[in-house]
């Protein structure tokens, strides 16, 4: 047991290093990030304080062809506020009057990098910018990429764009909610819906009208993306095979497929239900139908009440009869304000009656309700399988007159500007680095530029795991019992197991063998021939326990009474050592100890085995538990 317990401490202390050599880790790796953030910086020119981690800001720049870039930090002259009124609303919130500004982020600021900040509530917002150049949908991916903080959290409000389609009468000053668009992409939330909206405008090749379809929604949980208070980066990648991923912090969380993952689809069916064809007047979609043969029971009584009171019930004892259950409260007083004539004649409120509260009731008592068992309720005949039943009844397919197929939804309308037209209950939500392009590449470089620097800083600026850990007990207090319980774990275990008692050392030192003393040629040899006489007598007196010799008693109990001498007077003259055994033994050690080793290698040789026998014998002896065995080995070791 003490071996396992040894073993549990090894493991306890082991999981404990390799903790701390865990949290070590990951303060080296935080460390090489600091590092190698401080590395570039240096490359551009950044100034580092001793006291915070600071940063001159560059502008991104796009590394590839571009359909469109904005970073916010230089003249805004190509964006566009619009000035005309939102359709179907009150006057009052109707005009887009909502203010927009170019300011840094309140927390985790990067010097110099600024984004576009929407700062009104509760208000209508529509700003929009040409894009460099059209984008077509041809043989070229489309990826769209932007940057979002929510900086107050977000409790009703959207943070999507629109690309809007081209067309010779697009006028920016006049962008509003039915301005035609080609896509619509972002975060959207409101109450407790969290979406991720793609949506794409697919005219109908044989009318040459816009249906709205809508990508399913992702399988993730988004909610983090909207409460953190963190920059996050949105990207939409549609190829012209008709795929589409959609990805958040460049993770994808959504994807599929133009033909087959969005609501309606885009191909409509082949065939629909004949919108003339009426269902029959004799159809019968009843499965089952009351038995037309049954007939009610004779002695079936329909007016038998569900309840009845219960005869057999007594009043228990103590009941209060004379006690109300609630009494007006004698501490309650008339407030000075209350006025008889208006407010009528006051009364105290009424409190239980605290008499009742060691009674078993108080007021008149009442027979308690139990079920009727003569209760049938109202008869009803029995259900049948309805012989006339037909199903239910459909209408018929036709062809479908709309239908077609569009085997490639990719080829939209072609863009020509981006527009951000929005709601919000909360302010202060930021829009920085969009970019439009047709290569994944070029937009991954271009996050690095501008998203990963926003990322690098709010990870250095993160609190440590405790701050953490007491930020959320504040929130949730009962996490405090977690930590003490998690804490003291270890611990208790610790000292329960790995605390050294003295009675392990005890029991260990009680079950300590004593060391073998070697033995001699004459010693074995003498102990051979005991050994031999020892089974003989043992023999002997297996089978004839009950009937030993008079003077074989006599004569033992002599041996004895001299044996007992002899050990007096060597106690008195040399005590004996711990461990050694019994007076008897001890006096066989001595004499035995004093005869000459004949040869010593045949005593070195025999030693082992020597010992080895005489230790199995002797305890075959004790175990067995025979006092007159035991006594004659000691008389004739006596003798010898």
């Amino acid at each position: 047991m003490h071996f396992q317990w040894d073993w549990l401490c090894l493991s306890v202390l082991i999981i404990s290093l390799v903790t701390a050599e865990i949290e070590n880790e990951e303060n080296r790796d935080t460390d090489v990030e600091v590092e190698d953030f401080d590395k570039q910086s240096e490359d551009n020119n950044v100034d580092k304080d001793e006291s915070s981690l600071e940063v001159v800001y560059q502008t991104p720049k796009p590394t590839g062809e571009v359909y469109f870039t904005e970073t916010f930090d230089g003249i805004l002259a190509r964006w566009v506020l619009s000035k005309t009124k939102k359709e179907d609303a009150d006057d009052n919130i109707a005009k887009y009057d909502g203010r927009w500004e170019v300011e840094e982020l309140k927390e985790n600021t990067v010097p110099g990098d600024r984004g576009l900040v929407l700062k009104s509530m509760a208000k209508h917002h529509a700003i929009s910018a040409m894009l460099t150049k059209p984008f077509v949908f041809d043989n070229k991916p489309l990826i769209v990429q932007y940057e979002v903080n929510f900086q107050e959290g977000i409790d009703c409000g959207g943070a999507y764009i629109k690309l809007l389609s081209r067309s010779d009468d697009l006028d920016l000053e006049y962008f509003f909610d039915k301005t035609p668009y080609t896509i619509m992409f972002g975060p959207d939330k409101c109450g407790e819906d969290y979406k991720l909206h793609f949506i794409f405008r697919h005219k109908n090749p044989k009318t040459g009208e816009y249906d709205e379809k809508h990508a399913k929604r992702p399988d993730v949980d988004l909610k983090k993306f909207y409460s953190d208070k963190k920059t996050h980066l949105y990207t939409l990648v549609l190829k012209p095979d008709n795929t589409f991923e959609m990805l958040i912090d460049q993770s994808v969380v959504s994807k599929g497929s133009l033909l087959e993952d969005m609501v309606p689809p885009v191909n409509p069916p082949k065939e629909i239900e004949d919108p003339s064809d009426k269902k029959p007047d004799d159809w019968d979609e009843r499965p089952k139908i009351p038995d037309p043969n049954a007939v009610k029971p004779d002695d079936w009584d329909e007016d038998e009440p569900s309840k009845v009171e219960d005869l057999d019930a007594v009043k228990p004892e103590g009941w209060l009869d004379d006690e109300p259950e609630y009494i007006p409260d004698p501490n309650a007083k008339k407030p000075e304000d209350w006025d008889e004539e208006m407010d009528g004649e006051w009364e105290a409120p009424q409190i239980p009656n605290p008499k009742c509260e060691t009674a078993p009731g108080c007021g008149q008592w009442v027979r308690p309700m139990m079920n009727n068992p003569n209760y049938k309720g109202k008869w009803k005949p029995p259900m049948i399988d309805n012989p006339n039943y037909q199903g239910i009844w459909s209408p018929r397919k036709i062809s479908n007159p709309d239908y077609f197929e569009d085997l490639h939804p990719f080829e939209m309308a072609t863009v020509s500007a981006i527009g951000l037209e929005l709601w919000s209950m909360t302010s202060d939500i930021y829009f920085d680095n969009f970019i439009i392009c047709s290569e994944k590449e070029v937009a991954d470089r271009w996050a690095a530029d501008g998203w990963g620097l926003k990322k690098l800083v709010a990870s250095a600026n993160e609190p440590g795991m405790v701050s953490q850990l007491v930020t959320a007990a504040e929130d949730h207090p009962w996490l405090w019992v977690l930590y003490i319980l998690t804490l003291a774990l270890p611990v208790g275990l610790g000292v329960l197991f790995c605390w050294p008692t003295k009675k392990v050392d005890e029991d260990i030192d009680f079950k300590k063998p004593d060391i073998p003393k070697p033995i001699t040629k004459g010693q074995l040899e003498q102990e051979g021939q005991e050994l031999e006489d020892d089974e003989v007598e043992l023999e002997e007196e297996k089978e004839n326990e009950e009937e030993i010799d008079k003077d074989e008693k006599r004569e033992l109990e002599e041996t004895e009474r001299e044996l007992m001498k002899e050990t007096n007077q060597m106690g008195r003259m040399d005590p004996p050592s711990e461990g050694e055994g019994e007076g008897g033994e001890d006096t066989d050690e001595e004499e035995e100890n004093e005869v000459e080793d004949g040869s010593q290698e045949e005593g070195d040789k025999s030693n082992k085995s020597g010992s080895e026998d005489e230790m199995k014998e002797a305890d075959e002896g004790t175990g067995s538990g025979d006092g007159p065995l035991k006594s004659v080995r000691k008389r004739r070791v006596r003798k010898d």
